[in-house]
């Protein structure tokens, strides 16, 4: 059975850094394209960085280019979201994501993601 628990959401300062977590279980995570997204109040939810099953190919949203990354940690079955240099348009609740498909180029968005996690909430306020 696929799960996805996200973890690490909080309270954040403008300017500062908060790493979330997405640990995977019923599948190894490093061979699944992996997505995170967000959704705030009143919006949809979008595409935050995504990457492709064989890890060759990122996309990263215009938000938040040069701001976030992701890293593995396999022995973990865990994904990571390094996300630095926050500002309250960061604020939403924050999902993983991943598919039993292919996938080599990632749109990153909702219908390529078949699995999902519960989400965690990300607050960036002073």
């Amino acid at each position: 059975q696929v799960r996805l628990v996200e973890s690490g959401g909080g309270l954040v300062q403008p300017g500062g850094s908060l790493k979330l977590a997405c640990a995977a279980s019923g599948f190894a995570l490093d061979e699944y394209a992996i997505g995170w997204f967000r959704q705030a109040p009143g919006k949809e939810r979008e595409g935050v960085l995504c990457i492709s099953s064989n890890s060759r190919n990122t996309y990263y949203g215009d938000s938040v280019k040069g701001r976030f990354a992701l890293s593995r940690d396999n022995a973990k079955n865990t994904v990571y979201l390094q996300m630095d240099a926050l500002n309250t348009e960061d604020t939403a609740v924050y999902y993983c994501a991943t598919t039993q498909f292919i996938v080599l180029t990632p749109a990153c968005t909702v219908d390529e993601y078949d699995y999902w996690g519960q989400g965690t909430q990300v607050t960036v306020s002073s």
